[in-house]
């Protein structure tokens, strides 16, 4: 068998525009929209309990709105895995049209102790009031932990708030803490930064990680009340990434709510988002990105016409490639002949050797009977 010294493939006459096409992206929103609000239909007309309360509070109240909000997602396949840890740590895309608009939206703030902290930045004048008014939860991670132990406790919790944020120094150990019921959900935490930031001209100073810091301290690492407010709003106005080290991820763009123009610029804002930071080698590592629903098909709106990431795994000159082939090939059936003959070869010799034996055992076995006869005649 010959095995491959180099690149497979070859190089195309034209290459990949690496951008989306927004007619694409609107004509597949709003074939998705329209599926979803048909499914919607269907389900009400087939089922014997009508849908009396729903998550409607962004839609508009025509008729084309659907009688629950139901999440969309953004689903981008890479040509390599993600594998660079400082990339799949937890992050932010900003977009144009927010998920978490609502006005009673609940809200729950997980933070690095201590969490009275937190709780009085919260209730300081200068915390914008529309704000706090969401935020229904503040807890401490050591608490967290402490207080959610069970898997019935964790889920409770889960329900009794609409979104999660937590802050980016512990977002990493959430993982093991609040477990599978929350990160195969919609309301993964949302990293948002709260710590303090000494910063000497306009650079950031390192702290000293062998330094022993007082609770005063501790407390002074967070942010004044109008920073962390304005990190909170980001975070409401972004969508959450959770990349893992595979090829495939899926992100929460959108709802069933939003006009296919708004769900096309919010895909446009978390393409770009994810091609700048968060894949590596960017554009040129996407090889599909597709928009679905909960229960709908994946809907393409780009493909690569490339399956390679650098120009060094393409083939420059095909027909020296193909020669080499060939002649591998060659070679592969010369040897082959040989070990076949060689095989005969051997198979003869040891039938020769094999008759050889019988004969000498044979004249063996006469003699013997030979002289047995002899003895039986002198008695």
């Amino acid at each position: 068998m010959v095995t491959a010294t180099g690149p497979l493939t070859t190089k195309v006459a034209s290459g990949t525009p690496y951008q989306l096409e927004n007619n694409q992206v609107t004509r597949a929103s709003t074939a998705l929209l329209k599926f979803i609000k048909s499914q919607q239909k269907e389900k009400e007309e087939t089922s014997t309990k009508k849908t009396l309360i729903g998550d409607n509070d962004d839609a508009s109240d025509n008729e084309d709105s659907p009688a629950v909000n139901e999440p969309v997602w953004l689903v981008v396949t890479t040509k390599k895995h993600v594998a660079d840890k400082n990339r799949l740590k937890p992050g932010t895309i900003t977009i144009p049209h927010s998920l978490n608009s609502s006005p009673s939206l609940s809200i729950c703030v997980i933070t690095a102790d201590p969490q009275r902290a937190v709780k009085e930045i919260v209730a300081d004048p200068t915390f914008p009031s529309t704000l706090s008014s969401r935020i229904t939860k503040v807890i401490g991670f050591t608490k967290l932990r402490q207080r959610y132990k069970s898997f019935e406790s964790r889920r409770q919790l889960l329900a009794e708030h609409d979104v999660f944020l937590a802050d980016d120094r512990i977002i990493t150990r959430l993982v093991e803490t609040l477990g599978k019921i929350f990160y195969k959900s919609s309301k993964r935490p949302i990293p948002i930064r709260i710590e303090q930031i000494d910063k000497v001209d306009g650079k950031r100073v390192k702290k000293d990680a062998k330094k022993k810091i007082s609770k005063d301290e501790r407390n002074a690492t967070f942010a004044s009340p109008i920073v962390v407010a304005k990190e909170i709003e980001k975070a409401l106005n972004s969508a959450a990434v959770h990349l893992a080290p595979a090829a495939t991820t899926a992100l929460r763009i959108g709802s069933s709510g939003m006009t296919p123009q708004q769900l096309t610029e919010n895909v446009g804002a978390v393409v770009n988002g994810l091609t700048e930071k968060f894949i590596t080698k960017g554009w040129r590592n996407v090889k599909a990105i597709h928009i679905k629903g909960p229960t709908t098909m994946a809907m393409p709106i780009w493909l690569a016409s490339e399956l390679w990431v650098d120009e060094t795994d393409v083939l420059e000159n095909v027909e020296n490639e193909s020669k080499q082939i060939e002649d591998g090939k060659a070679d592969k059936k010369r040897k082959t002949s040989e070990e076949e003959e060689t095989t005969q070869k051997v198979s003869k010799k040891s039938k020769k050797s094999k008759g050889a034996d019988d004969n000498e055992d044979s004249a063996r076995k006469e003699k013997l009977r030979k002289q047995k006869a002899r003895a039986l005649e002198d008695q």
